[in-house]
């Protein structure tokens, strides 16, 4: 049977006179023909030599057959048949045969391309979309002090809201990453940013608790996708020689995230007057003004996205190889124009494609309702990612996959614990020097007078207040214990940390004060009223706001900077093992030196230090999980390995704050005990910088 199909093909295309049956000759006149059945034949697959617009290319291919199409077209209809009697495992051996040679023909491919103006505008392109994911991690912690007394958040709360985010973002990139690999780098990343920018976006607005916890946790989820997509995405654009110096020059822009979320921080937040009121129920303050900010830079990728083209590679690896030739093509002209040599010619006519399995039969659109078919897309959609997922677990990459496991976790784990662990540590330093200059006043007999200044850091025991007005003013930070309190009279009082232990208070009025119920401990109230309560919280930026931790959060940002640059020229000389393995094992060392820090300049320092060392690793992390996996599996690996390492930094974040102010001991011997760990599992995987993208 598949001897006659291939004599029919043979028989389709017939060379007479010069010319194929079935195609007009190259006279500008129209022939007619008998065999209007042959014409679909004669139009090249999709839409060689076009683009979009039906605009001819320069170059030579144009969609006419060449001869050697002709033959290459005939094996495969006379093979169509055939392939229902394989097995499996026969036509899986020859995809993979055919992706080894596609692998080795794309790396020449782009080499003939060039590195050049085409990339580099990529580079950018995608950097502002890893620069969104650097500032996602930030803005949470950035908006928290100010945030909580917004919303009124208890402890529980603010945990939670801190640890949400970290929670999308793994979801996402296990979701977004699989979803890469089936529907296009381009289109998921597109997806990804879309999500963020809106929810980011939405969550400068919204009062409630509930809905702005619920918008940054899909804002996280859409941005936690990001990540796999944009390393998958720009590492098919580069050469074998380009690829690890030049993703690591991308990690650059997470930085740089960092360093702009702590510079808008810094500049915004402060100004309370930068927002606006709606009533008494409607508040737009300055820390919202930050988060919307915060949200340009995934919106600029978005919008420069819409220019980019799909990978080519991941065009070739579904079939798709006219518009993966065109792309190249695309790519190559651009650099070349750029080096000014517009003459030369893309020379490539022929890409090889890996062989195509098709595992599920959709739904025609004469059968089933519009529900039906997309119900079948879906689950096709998510049995196929379920089946990648399956697949980093097979023999031929388990090892691998729990290696780097390893290494993503413990990566997560220490330096996400340890950069929550900096500014708490040194807000406990702060809390310490603040409380050991509280002013104490013992057995104070005040009448009759008129307090209408701030009071702060104050203990006030045994005291004795008659007739006294307490009106438009501060309490911060003051305790009164054991004493006596009658007719006295409290007007437009604000309080923070102010509470009334064991007092007596007689024949006092409190008119307009967050003086509330639970800041009376074990006190008796005799004939004292409360008129017109505030409600909700209040802000005072200028009391509340630690500058300190912003300058934190830019300095240990822009401590990264050398090793970036660093891993970044040695990345391709020294190979990725080493760079992983030497990183993490010198940011243990710089763990202990934490032991010593017993000041906040002393704890800045190590931080940066921390910083600097660790870097290195995280880009030869990010390199080596692009190389070790094919393409039709590489978002899928990464995602899996990210959602893992954003798992690692919500155990980190959870234990390494539990311990400050109780032990400096336990977070140190973590942290440094997994990088070793972590390093020397690393030093065990295979080295990858000499092979080409699978």
């Amino acid at each position: 049977q598949g001897g006659r199909e291939a004599n029919q093909v043979s028989g389709d295309y017939r060379y007479q006179d010069g010319n194929y049956e079935g195609y007009a000759p190259n006279d500008g006149y129209y022939r007619g023909g008998d065999e209007p059945a042959h014409e679909e034949d004669a139009q090249s697959d999709v839409t060689e030599g076009h683009d979009e617009d039906d605009e001819v290319y320069e170059g030579e291919y144009q969609g006419i057959p060449h001869p050697d199409d002709i033959k290459e077209k005939q094996k495969k209809r006379a093979s169509a048949v055939a392939d229902e009697y394989r097995d499996r495992e026969d036509l899986m051996a020859e995809r993979m045969e055919d992706e080894e040679q596609l692998a080795h023909q794309y790396e020449n491919i782009i080499e003939e391309c060039g590195h050049g103006r085409f990339q580099w505008t990529l580079f950018f392109v995608l950097g502002l979309a890893l620069m969104a994911d650097g500032v996602e991690v930030f803005v949470v912690g950035f908006v928290l002090p100010s945030a909580e007394k917004d919303m009124c958040l208890s402890s529980s709360n603010k945990g939670m809201l801190g640890l949400i985010v970290y929670l999308g973002m793994m979801v996402g990139a296990v979701m977004l990453g699989g979803l890469a690999d089936k529907l296009g780098r381009r289109k998921c990343l597109i997806i990804s940013l879309a999500i963020n920018a809106a929810f980011a976006f939405l969550s400068s607005f919204v009062q409630g608790y509930g809905f702005f916890l619920f918008c940054r946790l899909i804002s996280g989820l859409g941005i936690g996708g990001s990540l796999p997509i944009v390393f998958a995405y720009f590492s098919e654009f580069l050469s074998r020689e380009k690829r690890g110096e030049h993703l690591s020059w991308l990690c650059m822009f997470w930085m740089i995230g960092g360093i702009f979320a702590s510079a808008m921080a810094w500049s915004i937040i402060p100004h309370y007057g930068w927002g606006f009121s709606m009533g008494t129920k409607y508040h737009f303050h300055s820390w919202r003004v930050f988060v919307l900010v915060c949200s340009l830079p995934c919106i600029a990728s978005l919008v420069a996205l819409k220019f980019m083209p799909e990978s080519p590679r991941f065009l070739l690896e579904i079939g798709k190889h006219d518009e993966a030739w065109m792309i190249l093509k695309q790519v190559h002209d651009t650099n070349m124009r750029a080096k000014g040599e517009p003459e030369r010619v893309f020379t490539v006519s022929y890409i090889k494609t890996p062989k195509q399995i098709d595992e599920f039969i959709e739904i025609q659109s004469s059968t089933g309702t519009w529900y039906q078919r997309w119900l079948v897309r879906i689950t096709t959609t998510f049995k196929q990612v379920w089946d990648n997922v399956l697949y980093c677990l097979t023999a031929q990459y388990r090892t691998n996959t729990l290696m780097l496991a390893v290494v993503w976790f413990t990566m997560a784990l220490s330096y996400y614990g340890l950069t929550v662990w900096f500014p708490d540590m040194i807000r406990y330093l702060q809390e310490e020097a603040y409380e050991s200059q509280v002013k104490i006043f013992d057995e104070e007999e005040v009448s009759h007078f008129t307090f209408n200044f701030t009071l702060e850091n104050q203990i006030h025991r045994n005291g004795e207040y008659r007739n006294d007005k307490f009106i438009g003013m501060k309490f911060k930070e003051v305790r009164f214990e054991d004493s006596l309190f009658e007719e006295c009279h409290f007007e437009d009082v604000t309080s923070s940390e102010t509470f009334f232990e064991n007092c007596t208070i007689t024949s006092t009025v409190f008119y307009n004060t967050d003086l509330y119920e639970h800041k009376f401990i074990n006190c008796r109230l005799i004939n004292s009223t409360f008129l017109k309560e505030k409600e909700g919280c209040h802000l005072d930026f200028e009391e509340d706001n630690d500058f300190l931790i912003y300058l934190v959060s830019f300095l240990g940002s822009l401590s990264v900077l050398p090793g970036n640059i660093i891993s970044a020229l040695l990345m391709d000389k020294i190979g990725r093992i080493k760079m992983i393995g030497d990183s993490m094992l010198i940011s243990a060392v710089c763990c202990f030196f934490l032991f010593f820090g017993n000041s906040e300049s002393a704890m800045i320092g190590w931080q940066c230090l921390f910083c600097g060392a660790s870097i290195a690793a995280w880009n030869a992390l990010d390199v080596i999980t692009v190389e070790l996996y094919p393409t039709d599996k590489r978002a899928t690996a990464f995602g899996i390995l990210n959602g893992l390492c954003k798992f690692g930094a919500i155990l980190g974040n959870s234990i390494f704050a539990s311990f400050v102010g109780i032990t400096k001991v336990v977070p140190i011997l973590l942290a440094s005990s997994a990088l070793v760990g972590g390093g020397l599992v690393a030093l065990r995987l295979p080295e990858t910088r000499e092979q080409v993208l699978m």
